[in-house]
């Protein structure tokens, strides 16, 4: 009597193949490009002077943070979207055009210039502004699309 025995048996989970995966790749690495051609234009468009706070990495980084709260809020709580939206603008656009990687190195240029006191509050400033703004953000989403009728 295997037959039963043989019916109890879960199917084995294998990953899914790269071409699975492949849309999922292509769309974060067009997302990325976006979002990191935005992060650039606006450093140009607001640079930092060599010895100065870092204001452009400071508010891209809230303002995309404040545009992911909204996004999840409206992706996940309202309306349904295709598969490929929220690895397309969440991690790619949004993960572009934040830069938490300059972040890092503006502190490191902010300490080493002498500016050891601007560099802490930065260190610190950012994280909390940025999950304020998500939060922020999302909760002001919450309410307003519960207004509406």
């Amino acid at each position: 009597m295997t037959a039963p025995e043989e019916s109890l048996r879960l199917p084995v989970r294998r990953p899914p193949s790269w071409r699975a995966q492949t849309p999922v790749v292509a769309v974060v690495s067009l997302g990325g490009a976006v979002g990191a051609t935005a992060r650039y234009a606006a450093s140009l468009w607001w640079a930092t002077p060599p010895k100065g706070f870092p204001w452009t990495t400071l508010w891209v980084n809230i303002a995309g943070c404040a545009v992911i709260g909204v996004f999840m809020v409206v992706i996940t709580e309202i309306r349904p979207a295709h598969p490929l939206v929220r690895p397309f603008f969440g991690t790619g656009v949004l993960g572009g055009f934040t830069t938490f990687s300059t972040y890092a190195v503006d502190i490191r240029r902010l300490i080493d210039g002498g500016q050891a006191g601007s560099g802490l509050a930065y260190l610190a400033a950012t994280p909390f502004a940025a999950l304020t703004a998500v939060w922020l953000a999302a909760a002001t989403t919450r309410r307003a699309l519960r207004r509406q009728p």
